[in-house]
């Protein structure tokens, strides 16, 4: 199909989804809308059937954009955690930390240890951390809110930066769809050291749980929790309501270990490592520079499923039927991921393809936003429309399409933390959100109110998303030094940390002296 350029008006598709988006906290529902107008404006400029010819485009380009093999990695992405879920690794883990955890510290660490571990899908860490380790929080009094928190920030958070990940596929998808990079996962590793959300958000856990800092919120809750009131409501254990008892804490790990290992062989298979080209032959970091990642995780997830079933079937944790039915639901949960990024890769390629959006954009906006403020803005403007939305996954879709074209007019050298801001920004607004799936899932997983899990959470987010933003200032007036950039939001989290514990603890002191 031929490009048409639709000046001003390529705006309207993108600009249609993030309004819907926020007004019905759909974000299906906006995509297609967004998409439907963009091919009716095509098929109006092209002489097209206004009807016929919005359709046909619509489809035509949601063909030619979709990436199967994330579709299929998604798929048995879900397939595996549902399989190793029944198989009652999750379970075995539980009961081996019950016997080994001594304290609440340890307690709280191997919680957090738990989440960064299980790094390959949100979904599989808030349900499996949760089930696992409640047992063990309940034991040393530690508040179901706090276990929730730490659920919630070892989710999404340790996804964004895990390069074997559903995130990391779907993130490499769309920095693919923008035609800028020549390898998604390069790009994808050049955004980590910028992601300041998801790094500072794990720093402000592991502070949290070694020096016990409590402030806000939070800080009543725990005083709740050491007079025996937890904050549990009953949850139901969607990860283990039909788990084998017999499975092993092997069961759980080996399947993750088989991914990560599986997915690097492959990685480096598709880079060319041991190929014939003398160029990536003998060079590891070549091939991963060369390799596509989607393909590589999708063969890696099938060995790693393959490896389930060779260590579930023969000692009978479950029947064949079982194992196929558990397949066949984990399926079904990746279902709504899958639409999103169907028509995220849709829309992109309707504004970037189809109606050229990004030349529209680089033309208008070029000199008018101060390169030095854009990744901050950037980091704000992604954090609201996730917030509204609750959906990291929407979120980076609809906008990093539109950031790349500004990015590479404005600060060419500010990209990838223009890219990273996207990405810190997403996370940030999904991880408070009260409508976001993994804010609800760790509140779920944790057996914690909801509203209880949002309310105690929102400072600790909000405290690092402030940090970012310094972070993502000093970034663009320094021309994106990594050093200075993240010393400056590390730096600023551990004295706000420092102060607010301080102040909550001297108001506690003051309340007792008084009363």
């Amino acid at each position: 199909m031929q490009p048409y350029y639709a000046g001003w008006l390529s705006l309207l598709p993108p600009i249609l989804a993030i309004t819907l988006a926020l007004f019905t906290k759909e974000v299906i529902t906006s995509l297609m809308v967004g998409i439907l107008s963009g091919t009716f404006l095509y098929a109006l400029g092209t002489g097209l059937n206004p009807l016929a010819g919005t359709v046909e485009t619509a489809f035509a380009v949601m063909v030619d954009k979709a990436d199967l093999y994330i579709i299929i990695f998604c798929c048995l992405l879900g397939s595996l955690v549902s399989v190793a879920s029944l198989a009652g690794g999750s379970g075995a883990y539980g009961r081996w930390a019950t016997s080994k955890i001594r304290s609440k510290r340890a307690a709280l660490l191997s919680t957090s240890l738990l989440g960064i571990l299980i790094f390959i899908d949100d979904y599989f860490n808030c349900l499996t951390v949760g089930t696992v380790m409640k047992p063990v929080t309940d034991k040393y009094r530690v508040s179901r809110a706090k276990l929730a928190y730490i659920i919630d920030s070892t989710a999404a958070p340790v996804c964004i930066i895990a390069p074997v990940s559903s995130w990391a596929a779907a993130v490499g998808s769309n920095l693919r769809s923008t035609g800028r990079f020549d390898s998604d996962f390069s790009a994808f590793l050049a955004a980590i050291p910028f992601n300041l959300y998801a790094i500072l958000s794990l720093v402000m856990v592991g502070t949290m749980c070694l020096k016990d800092l409590d402030f806000g919120p939070m800080a009543e809750r725990e005083a709740m929790a050491r007079a025996g009131e937890l904050g549990a409501v009953e949850s139901p254990e969607e990860a283990g309501a039909s788990a084998s008892g017999r499975g092993t804490v092997a069961d759980m790990l080996l399947p993750v270990g088989a991914l990560i290992i599986f997915s690097v062989a492959g990685m480096l298979y598709n880079g060319g490592y041991w190929g014939a080209d003398p160029a990536y032959r003998h060079s590891i970091g070549a091939a991963f520079g060369n390799c596509t990642a989607a393909s590589a995780l999708t063969w890696g997830c099938f060995g790693a499923l393959a490896v389930s079933a060779a260590l579930f079937l023969p000692r009978r944790l479950m029947t064949f039927q079982d194992f196929m039915r558990g397949v066949t639901d984990g399926i079904k949960t990746m279902v709504p991921a899958c639409t999103i990024l169907l028509l995220a890769w849709t829309i992109s390629g309707v504004c970037r393809d189809l109606l050229q959006t990004a030349e529209f954009v680089k033309n208008a906006f070029g000199g008018s936003i101060p390169g030095e403020l854009l990744p901050a803005l950037i980091f704000v403007t992604a954090a609201f429309l996730s917030f509204s939305t609750g959906t990291a996954w929407g979120t980076f879709g609809i906008l990093i399409p539109i950031v790349v074209p500004i990015a590479e007019a404005v600060a060419p050298a500010l990209l990838v933390v223009s890219l990273s801001a996207t990405l810190a920004g997403s996370v940030f607004g999904d991880h408070c959100s009260p409508i976001s799936d993994t804010t609800i899932l760790s509140s779920t997983g944790a057996g914690c109110p909801h509203m209880d899990h949002v309310s105690t959470q929102m400072p600790y987010a909000v405290l690092v998303a402030s940090c970012c933003i310094a972070g993502y200032l000093v970034a663009g007036f320094t021309n994106a030094n990594v050093w200075l950039t993240l010393g400056t939001g590390l730096f600023l989290l551990l004295a706000a940390i420092a102060f607010l514990h301080r102040r909550a603890s001297g108001l506690k002191t003051g309340r007792g002296r008084t009363g």
